[in-house]
Formats: structure tokens, sequence, C-alpha cells
């Protein structure tokens, strides 16, 4: 379904094009399902919209309450400003998350209620077919892949979901998206059963969107369709290289209509296993997300955290116009001003689109105000926005980040950056009482207005409390850098809003009877702050009770710092063992129940060449990972070199060998075709010319994918591995064989292994006998081309309290490419990025239990034989997090 519009007269929009509800039709779903959505209407109607049983525009007003799977049916419908969800306007904050690239479901709540705490009101569930499906029949929606599970988090961490599937085409492509939305189906917001939204489509052709709309009818999803053309417009902040470029990309949307304002990725994880990823060395996803794979907030965080908690706690953002006004002073910076009809409030965008910092002066509220932008940033400012029941913003140079009422006062939060001055002003008739709970703050009141200033402590926020003539309820001023901004967590409960400063993350907040119970992590010794509702006078955190005692800002301060978190003590990795591989590449290897490549005809789009075989993995069943071919080679004498084309991806390889002899390695960058072509040694040459008999051609690629990229072969797409084969100086006649990955693993689904020797026989599970492996000191880069692998046992030890995420970090393994199996789950490939490779909780056994570390090496054989190490580093711990249950790890025991 497509998101309903309401007409100029503000009832119920018919759009006029055909097949599309007419006004009794829509009246009668409405009544029956309790959905404001219109099946076929893309327009959207005229100056406001409606809410269901009234007249006139929606006016500005508090957002719809948390949302949970509640078991009350929901209307949705939307206007040319906002959402309109039971009647009251929504303004979505959504950071993108692909679920399946963190191998590890308990986790998954991690994510989603930091999502939750850094200001998101919205999940966009990012379900590529290629992290749900690896090859026909196999399309899995449990354990690591429970898209139902994903769906209960979600709703339990209070956030909507926005679906995005991206089905990819291919011939069982309707059958993978069937089962996608059957899940989703028991989790629709709509009726009550869970939180899913809205559903995200990539589609924008009219005849395709219809095909969509009547799929999603059919299948039981009454869900709005959010595409190019309809009246929810997405507004997305991808790849952002700093702070400055998210706060541009968050700002320009901003009043263009109702728009779902993305963060992506939020959480971009990794590429475990054989999971596309982007051809960036290692296995990290998105590289720019707000959080990282290890889970912990990057500088980008800060504007995410400011936005989102300006757009949920500022409801005067949720219907904005247009607003006339003068521009800066300085042409480099642009100015757009907006306005709510309702309140008065005006925010006004500013944008330096120069290469050098910016000071000018602003229109604001009537004055010219000097305000400093950086090169390349934006801010928001406000007028006229009021704060809470007794006082108005006249305007402020920093930018507004919340306004809530907590217990008997009102409380307006505003960020700016480190050692600028802020400069906020009140409207005040009357002269009022400001108090410096910060000695940094000063203040004078002049002509009906209060100029209160203050330096941007590093970290620290500045308070001022101001007691107005005209009102009983006193007006909290709380100013903040980036950094304190991040220790200043707005929430909302049934009793009422609060705010808790000093932690690392506010998790929930709940009020019970006189006692406010906080959740949340620490990882320094850290103040506690809290500015409660009504009634309590009591506070507990993570469970143990917190003295307090009431503080001059209207708060409960703990009398005591929250306690830190030591880093725990990490294991030293030795004992390895290491044995050679690769026997695939010797003459004499047994191939006999290696699959014939010998099709002539491929349902892939890459051409077949003529006359020679189809030798694509994927026709033969290998969808993913290593592949290895051997060609029989008759008429051989007289060789001189090898060309190999193939496709294998942004970070493949190409290793050959020649009756044993090594020919080289190739290293590809694009996503095409690309050939390598190997001169055979001149002492190789020689041989076959005195006894040619029957060369055998080895051949290993290794495939990568990139993230837009499909898989090959029976799917449609581009085909993988080698294309064909080309020789200099005679043509000898070629039989090929192929060898993949076995069958998939049943706990940790097909895209865990390919067809390394090593990993069909089971080397990087736990329990596999490697007592007859060669003992070394570390794993390091082999000066023979091939494969080695590397194994070791390690025991980690931290409390259950406490969220450590420890990363596997490589010396002397530059040049190679190294894949890191832990307790036989295939985390990716090492990246040479200096990050190290994050060991996910579950996967990692941290209470005392062994865990089992398997590399597999290749080496293209210029290393030199020096020596390589290999230890666990910390990137991250935090006294809280969520409980993590163990991922199954079945190995040649089967434990």
């Amino acid at each position: 379904m497509e998101l309903g519009t309401r007409d100029r007269t503000g009832t119920p929009g018919t759009p006029g094009r055909t097949g599309t509800l007419g006004r009794r039709a829509f009246g009668a779903l409405a009544g029956t399902s309790a959905l404001g959505l219109a099946l076929g209407g893309s327009g959207v109607g005229g100056a406001a919209g409606t809410s269901a049983g009234t007249r006139g525009p929606v006016p500005t007003g508090p957002p719809p309450g948390r949302p949970a799977a509640d078991g009350v049916r929901h209307r949705v419908d939307v206007d040319r400003h906002s959402l309109l969800v039971d009647g009251r306007r929504l303004v979505l904050s959504a950071g993108e998350t692909h679920p399946f690239r963190l191998p590890s479901p308990s986790l998954w709540r991690d994510v989603l209620e930091k999502t939750r705490a850094y200001g998101g009101t919205a999940v966009v569930a990012v379900l590529d077919r290629h992290q749900l499906w690896a090859g026909p029949g196999h399309d899995d929606l449990t354990g690591v892949r429970d898209l139902g599970l994903f769906l209960r988090l979600a709703a339990g961490a209070g956030l909507y979901v926005v679906l995005r599937p991206v089905p990819r085409p291919g011939a069982d492509a309707e059958a993978w998206l069937s089962r996608v939305h059957a899940v989703a189906a028991r989790h629709l917001y709509t009726r009550g059963t869970g939180t899913v939204l809205l559903y995200r489509t990539g589609v924008t052709a009219p005849e395709e969107t219809a095909r969509l709309r009547e799929r999603l009818r059919a299948d039981g999803l009454d869900l709005p369709l959010v595409h190019d053309g309809s009246p929810l417009a997405w507004g997305e902040v991808r790849g952002a290289a700093d702070p400055a470029a998210v706060r541009r990309g968050r700002l320009d949307r901003l009043g263009a209509g109702p728009v779902v304002h993305t963060v992506a990725a939020f959480f971009g994880g990794t590429s475990w296993g054989w999971l596309p990823g982007p051809p960036a060395p290692g296995p990290v996803y998105d590289p720019t997300a707000p959080l990282d794979e290890a889970r912990r907030p990057t500088e980008r965080m800060a504007p995410v955290h400011q936005f989102g908690h300006l757009l949920r706690h500022v409801p005067d953002l949720a219907r904005l116009e247009e607003a006339p006004g003068g521009g800066a002073g300085d042409d480099r910076l642009r100015v757009r001003r907006l306005a709510n009809p309702d309140t008065g409030a005006r925010f006004h965008l500013l944008a330096n689109d120069s290469a050098e910092e910016v000071t000018s002066t602003v229109p604001l509220d009537g004055r010219k105000v000097p305000v400093t932008l950086p090169a390349g940033d934006a801010r928001l400012l406000a007028s006229g926005l009021p704060l809470g029941a007794g006082m108005k913003l006249a305007y402020a140079t920093v930018q507004p980040m919340a306004v809530l009422s907590a217990g008997r006062q009102d409380i307006a939060v505003f960020a700016g950056r480190a050692g600028e001055t802020a400069h906020v002003v009140l409207d005040c008739p009357s002269e009022p009482w400001p108090s410096r709970l910060d000695e940094e703050a000063a203040w004078a009141y002049d002509q009906g207005r209060l100029h209160v200033t203050a330096p941007l402590a590093a970290g620290r926020p500045v308070r001022v409390r101001v007691r107005g003539a005209d009102s009983r309820r006193p007006l909290l001023l709380v100013l903040a850098d980036d950094a304190a901004s991040l220790r200043l967590w707005p929430y909302e409960t049934p009793s009422g809003a609060l705010l808790v400063q000093g932690p690392e993350l506010l998790r929930e907040a709940v009020v019970d009877g006189a006692t406010l119970r906080l959740t949340g992590d620490t990882v320094d010794e850290c103040p506690l702050e809290v500015w409660a509702p009504r009634g309590v006078t009591g506070v507990t955190w993570n469970g143990r009770p917190v003295r307090t005692t009431a503080g001059r800002a209207g708060s409960l301060r703990a009398l005591h710092p929250l306690p830190g978190v030591r880093e725990p003590e990490l294991p030293a990795l030795d004992d390895w063992r290491r044995r050679a591989e690769n026997p695939e590449s010797a003459p004499d290897h047994d191939d006999a129940r290696w699959t014939v490549a010998d099709r002539r005809t491929s349902a892939s789009s890459t051409p077949v060449p003529g006359e020679q075989p189809v030798l694509f993995a994927e026709e033969y069943g290998f969808w993913h990972g290593d592949v290895w071919y051997r060609g029989r080679l008759l008429g051989a004498a007289g060789l001189e070199w090898v060309s190999l084309a193939h496709r294998a991806g942004p970070r493949g390889l190409v290793m050959a060998w020649l009756d044993g002899e090594p020919l080289g390695v190739h290293h590809t960058e694009g996503a095409g075709i690309t050939t390598a072509r190997f001169a055979l040694p001149g002492k190789l040459r020689e041989r076959l010319l005195a006894a040619p008999g029957t060369p055998v051609l080895a051949v290993l690629v290794r495939r990568t994918r990139d993230p837009e990229e499909g898989p090959g072969g029976a799917d449609g797409r581009t085909a993988g591995g080698l294309v064909s084969a080309a020789f200099g100086g005679v043509s000898p006649e070629v039989r090929w064989r192929v060898r993949g990955q076995s069958a998939p693993d049943p706990v940790r689904g097909p895209l865990n292994t390919g067809g390394l020797y090593g990993e069909r026989e089971g080397w990087h599970l736990p329990g596999h006998d490697d007592g007859g492996w060669e003992p070394v000191a570390a794993p390091r880069a082999e000066p023979r081309q091939g494969v080695a692998w590397y194994r070791t046992v390690f025991r980690l030890d931290v409390p259950p309290e406490v969220d450590a995420s420890p990363a596997l970090v490589l010396d002397g393994v530059s040049g190679s490419r190294v894949q890191v199996f832990l307790n036989g789950w295939n985390l990716g490939e090492y990246g040479e990025d200096g990050r190290g490779l994050v060991l996910p909780g579950g996967v990692l056994r941290t209470r005392a239990a062994a865990n089992t570390l398997a590399l597999a090496v290749l080496s293209d054989g210029s290393a030199a034989a020096a020596p390589g190490s290999a230890r666990l580093v910390p990137r991250g711990v935090a006294a809280g997090g969520v409980p993590v249950t163990r991922v199954p790890a079945p190995g040649r025991s089967g434990a």
C-alpha cells in the first residue's frame, strides 16, 4: 500500500487515476483495518492533513508515544508535512541496520537499544537477499538469520521498523520475498502485533510499484509503501566523511515535506563469511557508520544524537513551511528559513559551502547576530521557539537539541562546538531571576530580554536556571558541546519525561512508584544527575540503589560517581600449530569425484566463450567463496603462457599452478571480467617439450562480491569464477573439473564456508585433531605460493555484567589474504587497515570457555621468512551491556 493523502478540504483525498480507491472504498478500508492508507494515491494533497474523524489541519502537538506490540490497532496517514500516527504528527529519525551482518542475535538488542538512545525513533531493517540466501533452496530465516527475533527486539526497544527487502533478481526471488513477508505480517504496527510501520522499496516505475502494492496486499502487509514517487520522501545520509557532513546531510531535507530522516548505515557490521562487502580491505561493511563494528560510537555520533533528539523532543519541526527572511552578511553562508504556522517557531538552516571558516551576521528575530560556522559545516538555529509553559526563545547561536518538562520545571538543551561562546536570548517581559549553576555562565537583562552567554566547556555542560516573574515553572538551560551532549539522555516514560546526565549510555528508565530504575552503560567513573518526573525520590542504576541528594538544578545527584570498568585481561595467543594445504595443486591429486565442467549453455548473463565449456562456478552449484579448477592439457608441448579470464570481484585473486609448479598470483580490483596472464618458467617449458604427457593446470579463484552485485549463474546475474582460458605457443585441448564448498553448515549456514581443502576437512572447526600439525610461534605470510592453516585455542574470562569487544591484530601477514574463523564461524577476511578484526560476543566465549581460532592464510610466495605475531587488543569495554547468549558452534566433537 501507499501512504494516503489529504485534499484541500481536509477530507480523505481520492487520487484521480484508474485503479485507485474511491472515497467510499477508502472509508471502508479505514473502518475495517484502522488505517488511513490509500492503495493508489501517490501525489501529496492540499495544504494540510487531517486526522481521522476531524476537520482542518492536524495541529502541532506531542508526538505519539513509544511504539510497542500493544495489541491495539493503529491508524497511519500522511500529509505534506509529516506522518500522522493515531492523529499525531511523527517525524521519523531512523538508523539503517543490516541485522545479519552481526552474527550474534543477542547483540542485535544492543544495537537497537543504542539506536533508540541516540535519538532514533525507527530502524531501517535492510534485508538483502544475499544475507538470507546462498543458493537455490537455502533461504533459512532462523538462527543468526532469525527475522522474527529481530522484529520482536525492535518492538521491545521502542522502535518503529521500516522494512527494506532487497530481493535481487533470480528464479526463486519471489519465494524468498514471500518468506520475508510472511514473517513481517506477524509484526505489523497497524494491527498492534509489532512495530513494522513502513515498507521501503527501490522500484520506481509505476507498473512495478503497482505490482508490489498488489503483492503486499496479497501477502497481508497493510503497510505504506515508500518509494521515490510516494508522498513520504527518503532523506538519507550515507558515507559521511566527518561530523560536519552528517550535519549537512541531516539538515538538507528538513522542511522538505514528510521525510524519513535516515543515517545509512547507523550500524554497518561486518561482511562475515562470504557476505558481499565493500572493496575496502577488511570485513568492515561501512567504516563511516556512527556505531562501529565493535558497537561503539564514533565521532559521527554527536550530530546523529543531537538531531535525533531534536526531532523527538521539539514537535514544532513536524509541521514546517518555507519562510521569508534575509540572507547572511557573507554570501558564503547559505540561509534557509522555515516556520511552524501553529507555534510561530522559526528555524534558520545555515550551511557553509566554502573551504574556510566563516564568521558573518545572520538576521535572527529582527537582529543581525554574529555566527561562526566551520568550513563545510551546517547548523540549525531557532527563534520564537516555546521552551515549555512559561518562556519563549528569542534566538540562540547554538542548536537546540531537546525541550522537555521534567518534574516541576522545563528544560531546554542546546549544543555547539567546544570553546565557542553560546548566546541564548529569552523573551521575558518582566525581569526574571537567573541562577548560575556553573561558573562559566553570565547574563544580562535588557529591554524585555534575558541574554545568557557561556563558553562551551569541553565535555561538561554549563547550566543556568531561570525563574520567570510570570511563571511558576523555572526553566533550566543546559548548554553542551558535542562531547557533553553525548552524556545527556532525554527519555520519555508514561509518568513523564526525564533527563539523565553522566553515563556513557542510558538504555531504559522505568518509574516504579517513588523509584526511578535506570539501566545503562558506563566506561569511566562518571557522575549521575537526574531530572525526574514528580514523586521520584530514589534512583537505582543497573539494579543497585544509588544514594542521591537534591541538586541546585532541581535534580537528584548521586553522592558518589558511578563506577567505571577495567579492561579485562586478554590472554596471549600462543601455542599455534601450522599445516600446509592446497593438495589440489599437485598433478597427482585425486579429482575423480570432482564435478566435470562440460556444460555448453548457461543461465547467466555472462556470455559463454565460443568453443569452450562453461566454467562459471555457480553453474555447478558453488555459490560462494573459493573454488578450485583442474584442467588436463592434451597437446601441451611448446606451451609458453596461460591466460585466464575470470570474474573474482573487487578483492578477488587467482592462483595458478602447472604440474605443481607455481605460475603466479593475480589480484583483482574491480567487479568486471579481468584477465591474468602467466608465463611458464623456462625449466617448465623445457620439461613439457621433453616429456609433454598430460600436465594439470590447477587454479584457485577467490571470489568476493560488491554489495550491489548479485550471486551469478542460475540466479540470472553475472557469473563468478573462471570465464575462459587461452594459451600461447600451442592450443591444447583442456578437460576441466571444478570443486567448491561442500554441503552447507546446518548451523552456521551456507555463507560460512568456501571451497578450501581445509574447510572441506573441518580444519576451521572446534575439536579438530591438530596434534600432528607443526608447532609454530605465530601465523605469518608464507614464503611459498599457496594456502597454510594456523590454529590455536585460548580462554577469556569476562564478568557477565561487562560488555567487552576484543579485536584480533596480526603482524607479519602483509600481502597475504587471511580468512579468520572463530569457533568455526567465518568472521571474514582480515584487513590491513589497522582496525583489527572484532570478535563478537556470543561467537566469542567469554566465561573462561575454550575458543578455537583458525586462520587460512593465502600467500603469493613473495614474503620473506620473517616472524609474525598475533594478539588480542581491546576495542571497547563497558559495564552494563545486554545479556549475551552463546551462538551455537558445533565442532568435530559435536560440542
